[in-house]
């Protein structure tokens, strides 16, 4: 296990997310459905069809370079979005299941988060 607090794993299943507090905001720590559904599908696909794999993403990458320069109505936008619509509907569609009272869990830890809370070194508005 991490060095990370074991009561910031508020989502144990299917896919385990921590949540912690970032100066910001909050941070999610989704990295175990990136490996276990993003990258364990992405290597399958690698060892079904090496070459082919790797043509496609080369592909993609200057699919993607060409979409950066031409712009957001660029044809190859266009071409490069709908490809990634079908990556992601293939290999993660982006949406993590959480089930019952983790979602409660998970909820109470944002909310909790999301409270405003004192700066240190803040003079309280009594003391100005």
């Amino acid at each position: 296990m991490s060095a990370r607090h074991t009561n910031d794993m508020l989502v144990d299943g299917p896919f385990p997310i921590r949540v912690t507090a970032a100066p910001s905001g909050a941070e999610l720590d989704v990295s175990s459905f990136l490996a276990k559904a993003v990258f364990a599908e992405l290597f399958s696909q690698a060892y079904e069809d090496p070459q082919g794999f790797a043509e496609e993403f080369a592909d993609m990458y200057e699919l993607m370079r060409s979409a950066q320069h031409g712009g957001a109505d660029s044809p190859a936008r266009h071409e490069f979005d709908t490809r990634m619509e079908k990556y992601l509907g293939a290999f993660a569609d982006g949406r993590i299941p959480v089930y019952g009272p983790q979602v409660g869990r998970l909820a109470a830890r944002l909310t909790q988060i999301a409270t405003p809370r004192p700066v240190p070194g803040q003079r309280e508005e009594s003391a100005a």
